[in-house]
C-alpha cells in the first residue's frame, strides 16, 4: 500500500467515525432551545416553578426540547417581559398581571379582594377563567399556563388582632393592595418588596402587606414578628410563548406544552400553598413569630368595605366589552368549587 493511499484511507475512516459520533450524540445542536425569561429572584416560587415546568418539558419530549432559565430579570426586567415575548426577545416569559393595570381586564378580577384562602383555588380558578373566555389581553401570545401568589396578609412590628387595631397604621403594599387598604382603613405606602426591609427598620412602616412565604424567603420575620390572616387579594401571574415560536414548534412538542398547563397552574398553586405553611413554622420556631386571624365578623367588613372595588370593575369591563356580571359571578363560583375541594 502507498503511503497515498493509507493516508487517504485514513481521512475516511475518521471522517465516517466522526459522522457516525455525531448522528449518535444527542441533540443539542439539533434540539429545539426556547429561552424562558423571569423577573424574581431565583429561590422565589415563581422561579421554582420555571425550573420544575423546564425540566418536564425537556423529560417529557424525551431531550428534543431544551429550556434555559433566566431568574432575576437577567433577560428582561419585569414590566417588559410582556412586550419582549411578543417582540421575540425571549421565546417565554413569566410576568405579573398587576404590574400593568388595565392591561389584562379579565385577570384582574382574580386580583379583586374575594377572599381566596389558598392560591391553588385561586390559580385553577384563573386558569378556568382564562380557557372560557379566551381573552383578548393575550391574543399576541401563547398562553403556556397562569397562576396565583397565596393570599396577602399583614406582617406588622405589633400585634394586629383587628381591623381597629389597623387604622391608621402605615402599611408597605402594590398594585391592587393600595385601594383595599385605603378602604379598610390603613394607610397604603407604594413601594418595592425590596425596599421594605429599610422602611420598616426606619420606621417608615409599620408592616408589609404580601403572602407570607417572604417571612422565610426574605427573612422578613427577622423584624415583622406579628402576622395578621386577612386574606386580602392574590396576585395572578401568566407564563406566555411568542406567537411565531409557538408555531414553529412541532406538533408532538406543542402537545407536550399544552398536556402541562393546567398541571403546571396546580402544582405551582400547591407548591406555594405548602411553602406558605413552612415558612410560618420556620419563622415561629426560629423567631417565635406569631400569627392570629381575623374574626369572622372582621372578614365579613372587609368584604363589604372593598365591595365597591368589585362594582367599579364590572362596570368598567363592561364599558369596554366584557361581560363583567358573567365573568364575576364565574370567579365566586370557581373559588367555591375549588376552595371546597382543596381546602
Amino acid at each position: 500500500m502507498t503511503r497515498r493511499k493509507a493516508v487517504s484511507l485514513l481521512v475516511a475512516a475518521v471522517l465516517i467515525a466522526a459522522a457516525v459520533f455525531l448522528a449518535r450524540t444527542p441533540a443539542d445542536a439539533a434540539s429545539i432551545v426556547l429561552k424562558y425569561a423571569n423577573f424574581p429572584p431565583a429561590t422565589t416560587f415563581p422561579c421554582i416553578q420555571m425550573e420544575r415546568w423546564a425540566k418536564e418539558v425537556e423529560k417529557r419530549t424525551g431531550g428534543k426540547v431544551r429550556v434555559q432559565t433566566f431568574p432575576g430579570g437577567t433577560l428582561l426586567p419585569a414590566k417588559n417581559i410582556f412586550d419582549g415575548v411578543v417582540a421575540g426577545m425571549a421565546d417565554i416569559g413569566n410576568f405579573a398581571m398587576s404590574y400593568q393595570p388595565g392591561r389584562f381586564p379579565l385577570s384582574e378580577a382574580i386580583d379583586l379582594p374575594v377572599g381566596f384562602k389558598n392560591a391553588r383555588a385561586a390559580s385553577l380558578a384563573l386558569f378556568d377563567l382564562v380557557e372560557k373566555y379566551q381573552p383578548k389581553e393575550f391574543a399576541k401570545v401563547k398562553v403556556i399556563t397562569v397562576f396565583t401568589c397565596p393570599p396577602a396578609d399583614i406582617m406588622t412590628t405589633m400585634p394586629a388582632r383587628s381591623l381597629k387595631e389597623l387604622k391608621g397604621v402605615e402599611l408597605r403594599t402594590s398594585g391592587t393592595g393600595t385601594d383595599v387598604l385605603k378602604r379598610i382603613g390603613a394607610i397604603p405606602i407604594g413601594m418595592p418588596q425590596s425596599e421594605a426591609p429599610e422602611a420598616i427598620q426606619k420606621g417608615i412602616v409599620k408592616g408589609n402587606v404580601s403572602s407570607m412565604e417572604i417571612l422565610k424567603d426574605f427573612n422578613f420575620a427577622a423584624y415583622l414578628p406579628y402576622a395578621t390572616e386577612a386574606n386580602l387579594f392574590v396576585v395572578s401571574f401568566a407564563v406566555v410563548m411568542n406567537k411565531d415560536r409557538w408555531d414553529s414548534l412541532p406538533a408532538d412538542v406543542k402537545k407536550v406544552i399544552d398536556g402541562l398547563a393546567r398541571e403546571q397552574a396546580e402544582w405551582t398553586g400547591a407548591y406555594v400553598d405548602n411553602h406558605v405553611r413552612e415558612a410560618v413554622e420556620w419563622s415561629r420556631k426560629k423567631y417565635n413569630h406569631q400569627v392570629v386571624r381575623l374574626s369572622d365578623a372582621d372578614q365579613n367588613e372587609i368584604t363589604r368595605l372593598t365591595k365597591p372595588m368589585i362594582d367599579d370593575y364590572v362596570k368598567k369591563v363592561t364599558s369596554q366589552g366584557l361581560p363583567g356580571k358573567e365573568i364575576m359571578k364565574d370567579v365566586y363560583a370557581l373559588k367555591q368549587k375549588y376552595e371546597k375541594k382543596y381546602k
